[in-house]
């Protein structure tokens, strides 16, 4: 199979790194407007399967040539491309998928491809990132193995190793969208019912081994397509993780105003928005640079299996890879998205059209795959039996 790789920043490349190891993969194109930076990693991976093309992506024809040369499209570049990619494959007909964004209805645009996606033949899977994504997938997973489905509760966080305060966190996306997350409503099933309620809010403490007692809250776009894939749970609620206190120091930011994307100040005669300044003034502060992080996730599901309460959970720990320097966001996203691109090429994933991760990848498969690749999920199932 031939893959493109849209976009050579750091989940583009490092999807790119994955894809060259793999004995189905024949090419990997991986385009760019930053040639430069592309060509660079290109040098440091040294493998002839490896093609580096220029591309902007805002030049529409520039676009279906490049995607046209691949079987498999991966989508690495800023959620705001995904519609425009997602129709692209479908004008051209080939299969292509994305690391999500579902702030502004990027997601919910890809899903109304579906009918046009089946009638070309392609395969269209949005949100194959961490959160959503991975958590999608083993959601799905679970699931599936339950008569009735009756409660889904996630968990994730990227943390730094070693925490510094006094934020303590460290970004490994943009602080952009970290702002976002913390500002925008999140989307919850409670008693049935779909509702929003603010993010930041309803503090729980939760254990993991090494890293001890953190706490997690509601945030925005956790909870992506899985309220319309299981809308008859009785719950459904996404909660991000981080070092204690972390919450109560961002809600007080919200709280002043200080990351509004409207609030405006005039300064010696010019006009600033009180969220740029804070975004500029904070990422190089905030900036992972040579630090080790941590990817931590739960999933929850609970229901009924032959009458019986039955939970299925999925617990994660994967840190730094020092060795080749991928950061442990890039190791649990870009692995997640190659894999579902190799699934695609190489015929585990025949079904056809557009589909959110839960519906369409099989867990067992992935889950092994992540294993190969030093990513470690585990499952522990807990029966009423498990009580007595």
């Amino acid at each position: 199979m031939k893959v493109v790789v849209l976009g050579a920043g750091l989940m583009g490349k490092e999807a790119a790194r994955d894809l060259v190891k793999s004995d189905d993969v024949e090419k990997v194109y991986l385009a760019d407007l930053n040639v430069r930076q592309a060509e660079d990693f290109a040098e440091e991976l040294m493998s002839d399967k490896l093609d580096i093309l220029r591309l902007d992506a805002t030049n529409d024809v520039q676009l279906s040539e490049v995607m046209a040369l691949g079987d498999v499209v991966i989508n690495a570049l800023f959620y705001t491309f995904n519609e425009k990619v997602a129709r692209t494959a479908v004008d051209i007909g080939v299969h292509s998928i994305d690391l999500g964004g579902h702030i502004g209805g990027a997601t919910d645009a890809v899903l109304d491809l579906a009918e046009k996606a089946t009638a070309k033949g392609i395969t269209l899977i949005p949100d194959l990132g961490v959160a959503p994504g991975m958590i999608n997938i083993l959601t799905g997973y679970g699931a599936e193995k339950l008569d009735k489905v009756e409660s889904i509760k996630l968990y994730v966080g990227g943390i730094p190793v070693k925490p510094e305060p006094p934020l303590n966190y460290n970004v490994v996306f943009s602080l952009e969208g970290v702002f976002d997350h913390y500002t925008d409503s999140s989307l919850v099933i409670r008693d049935g019912k779909l509702m929003e309620i603010p993010s930041l809010s309803e503090i729980e403490t939760i254990h993991f081994d090494k890293y001890g007692e953190l706490e997690a809250f509601h945030t925005s776009g956790g909870t992506s397509t899985l309220s319309k894939s299981y809308p008859d749970v009785n719950t459904l609620e996404y909660k991000t993780i981080r070092y204690k206190g972390h919450a109560e120091k961002f809600q007080l930011l919200v709280d002043l105003g200080l990351l509004s994307r409207d609030n405006e100040v005039t300064v010696n005669g010019t006009a600033l928005k009180i969220r740029d300044v804070m975004r500029e003034h904070l990422s190089p502060q905030l900036r992972l640079g040579e630090k080790s992080d941590a990817v931590l996730l739960r999933v929850i599901v609970s229901g009924e299996k032959s009458g019986m309460p039955v939970t299925y959970e999925y617990d994660l720990v994967t840190e730094k890879d020092t060795q080749v320097n991928e950061t442990a966001m890039a190791r649990a996203t870009a692995n997640t998205i190659s894999i579902v691109a190799q699934m695609i090429g190489n015929g585990t994933i025949t079904k056809r059209g557009v589909h959110p991760p839960e519906k369409i990848v099989p867990g067992d498969r992935y889950i092994e795959e992540m294993k190969k690749r030093g990513v470690i999920i585990e499952e522990k199932i807990e029966t009423n039996e498990a009580h007595v």
